[in-house]
């Protein structure tokens, strides 16, 4: 559970969450798994793409490319595919890397947020593309059942389920798992899949969802899930996106708004202001890449813990906000800082959140490298920022003793009907996931 007395209060029992993370109970037995997005203005995007990506200045992706690049280090993207001929992800995609049992339309994007989120995590910027924090990490496609697939049940039948993609992903090298997708409801054969992901050494990083604007909240799963990062979205202020989902299961925050997404999967043109707490998680996974590739003997404990170490807040670590966790990632602090102690390589950081340390118990410490070669190393407050307010953290500031760099992004769609599926003689109703 997050620690402070705030967070105590809103402890609850439901299964799959992270003890004492705030749970609504949810209404429907059937909910929808998105993709994380708020949406896209119509308008397509002019001229360079990157000008757009206000983000890059203020978390200073120049000066942290002299140090690292992501180089060597795979990031498993599971959501609606990923493009892998886009200009700026050409080189960039290892389709043939995509375990065969979940290989199916691995690189066939049926929405562009896939794609999107790839981007934002390992684009190149050629083309005048969306240029990745983490230019020379690579992706590792994943196509699962989210809203907008089409080809109905038979196309659906054919497409994984997130648990089968999770647990592929855990099988292979890739030592960062994004997933910038959920759902309202609890997932239990998600989060056994987490939990085997977990046990082999992977970062798990996820969008929280949102919700933020509807009247009581919701909880967003798989971020909810013990061993998962949740990831809150900000604007270029360093203020807590309005549509972004808070509560106890929220760790870190990144930018999450106003800058460009493809459209859709024509892959025509980029859109302006995409909004969600999709983006911020893949900015959160490629700001995880940075740092592991600096240092690629480190554990997930380790990178987790320069992750908590370093974030942009101004209330004590110990006492993580609701609506911001324990602040905004700032991977170059820990990219400028040669001496940075990243602390015992087996004890999870956040094992009181997650009720136990399953790294430890499992006697793994640490992912299989990627064949690459990374480049080289150079609590007196129980009250969290009040709703809108970052506690005075900004993303526009440049000094490494800031609290700056506020990021924090995720996409909202709409909701679209179940896909049911006919399989064996009886039906199945296959819940429509939301990309965040």
């Amino acid at each position: 559970m997050k620690s402070g007395n705030s967070r105590r209060a809103e402890r609850a029992t439901l299964p799959g969450t992270r003890s004492g993370r705030r749970v609504r109970a949810v209404g429907a037995a059937v909910g929808a798994l998105v993709a994380a997005t708020v949406g896209l203005a119509p308008s397509a995007v002019a001229g360079d793409v990157q000008s757009k990506q206000w983000y890059l200045g203020p978390m200073q992706a120049e000066q942290m490319w002299k140090v690292s690049t992501g180089k060597g280090v795979k990031i498993a993207v599971i959501d609606t595919g990923v493009k892998a001929d886009t200009a700026s992800l050409k080189g960039q995609v290892l389709a043939g890397e995509t375990p065969k049992s979940v290989a199916y339309g691995a690189t066939a994007d049926y929405s562009g947020h896939g794609t999107t989120m790839a981007e934002l995590i390992a684009g190149t910027g050629a083309g005048g593309g969306l240029k990745g924090l983490a230019p020379e990490a690579k992706i590792v496609p994943y196509r699962i059942r989210l809203e907008g697939l089409k080809g109905g049940a038979a196309e659906a039948k054919k497409t994984p389920e997130p648990e089968a993609a999770i647990r592929a992903a855990a099988d292979t090298d890739a030592r960062i798992i994004s997933m910038s997708f959920g759902e309202t409801a609890p997932m239990p054969k998600v989060e056994e899949a987490i939990q085997y992901a977990a046990s082999k050494g992977k970062l798990l990083i996820a969008a929280v969802g949102n919700e933020g604007e509807k009247a009581g909240g919701s909880i967003g799963y798989p971020a909810a899930f013990s061993y998962v990062v949740g990831v809150a979205a900000s604007d270029e202020s360093g203020t807590v996106s309005k549509f972004s989902s808070s509560g106890g299961y929220v760790d870190f925050a990144a930018p999450g708004q106003d800058f460009p997404g493809w459209c859709d999967a024509t892959f025509r043109s980029y859109c302006d202001d995409m909004n969600g707490t999709s983006a911020a998680a893949a900015i959160t996974s490629a700001s995880a890449a940075l740092i592991w590739s600096a240092h690629p003997d480190w554990t997930v404990n380790q990178v987790t813990r320069a992750l908590v170490d370093t974030a942009g807040r101004k209330w004590p670590k110990d006492d993580p906000s609701k609506y911001l966790g324990y602040g905004t990632v700032r991977p170059r602090l820990v990219l400028a800082n040669a001496g940075y102690n990243p602390g015992p390589a087996n004890v999870d950081p956040l094992a009181k959140e997650n009720g136990g340390d399953l790294l430890a118990k499992s006697g793994t410490s640490s992912a299989t490298s990627s064949s690459s070669s990374p480049s080289p190393s150079a609590s007196t407050s129980s009250q969290a920022p009040e709703k809108g307010s970052s506690g005075g953290t900004s993303a526009a500031g440049s000094s490494a003793e800031s609290s700056n760099d506020n990021n924090t992004l995720w996409v909202a769609l709409g909701a679209v009907a179940a896909i049911v599926v006919v399989g064996g003689g009886a039906a199945a109703v296959v819940r429509a996931r939301r990309a965040r």
